[in-house]
């Protein structure tokens, strides 16, 4: 299962890289946040999900 991260909603208030620094991180250069770890399966990612105020971070 991969974490995807829709960089098109993404509005780059760092929420998933505060709970969950070891998967997300901001995009040099731009306001917006990267998945850096594609395939983990730390426990913070749900809260990285649930925690995205406009939902564009998924599980596929």
């Amino acid at each position: 299962m991969a974490i995807v991260l829709d960089h098109d909603e993404c509005i780059g208030c760092e929420t998933c890289v505060e709970l969950c620094p070891e998967v997300f991180a901001m995009i040099d250069g731009e306001e917006k946040a990267m998945v850096k770890a594609p395939d983990s399966n730390a426990d913070c990612v749900q809260d990285a999900i649930d925690g995205c105020p406009v939902s564009a971070i998924s599980k596929e």
